[in-house]
């Protein structure tokens, strides 16, 4: 999958997936199942001291996985994001979603909003987030986003540069997330699906941060390119 060169506002995204006009109710996957992919990509990922400014890294947003695609309109009264996968995202993005750990970078990632839970957490996450913008304390905030989001994260300590093999085990009361058989990352709880899955490398960059900032565009970047040498998707 590969993008061309683009300038800061211009769009460019390479996507595989298998849900296209289908509304969500159709999505294909749903636990249990066991997803294998073999990739690599054509330059590094950013890490938790890289910035915009950064040179030699991968920009955008990257992975593989299963999602509910929230952004668009199928039919659904609200839709919020539901996604068990393998994400990346470089600076400027800044998806804060579990405390402790930056808001970019390549992680094993689990998003579980479409939940009872959530829905409790939308008032007392608006009202932490604007006493995170007042008084610089973000960390109520940062764990009432946790709470609203249902989010999960590891981040995957290898190069994404280099051939390895991700693995995801999704049942419905837990996840499993592995990379080159090295055990990553368990997560009670996952989302029930149905999901589709989906492969990309885009330009985009999202910020959602305890100090209530939230902003979405697209960055500069040079051709680039991620890489599957193998796909499986197989039901347990």
């Amino acid at each position: 999958m590969t993008i061309p060169a683009v300038r800061q506002g211009e769009y460019a995204d390479a996507q595989i997936d298998d849900y296209g006009k289908l509304p969500r109710a159709h999505f294909p996957w749903r636990p249990p199942l066991r997803m294998e992919i073999r990739a690599r990509s054509s330059l590094p990922a950013a890490t938790a001291d890289s910035t915009a400014a950064s040179p030699g890294i991968l920009r955008g947003t990257a992975g593989f996985g299963f999602w509910n695609y929230p952004f668009s309109v199928r039919g659904d009264i609200l839709m919020l994001p539901e996604a068990i996968w393998f994400f990346y995202a470089s600076p400027p993005s800044d998806m804060a979603l579990v405390p402790g750990i930056a808001g970019w970078g390549w992680k094993a990632q689990v998003v579980h909003a479409m939940r009872p839970g959530a829905v409790l957490a939308i008032i007392p996450t608006v009202l932490a987030t604007g006493w995170g913008h007042l008084t610089s304390n973000t960390r109520p905030a940062a764990r009432w986003i946790q709470k609203l989001s249902g989010a999960h994260e590891a981040v995957l300590p290898i190069e994404m540069t280099e051939w390895h093999t991700y693995t995801l085990e999704w049942y419905a009361t837990e996840a499993h997330f592995w990379a080159d058989e090295r055990h990553l990352l368990c997560v009670p709880y996952p989302p029930r699906g149905p999901l589709g899955f989906v492969a990309w490398l885009d330009n985009q960059y999202a910020i959602a941060t305890p100090r209530g900032v939230l902003r979405f565009g697209t960055a500069s970047c040079e051709s680039q390119w991620v890489e599957l040498d193998s796909v499986s998707i197989i039901p347990l």
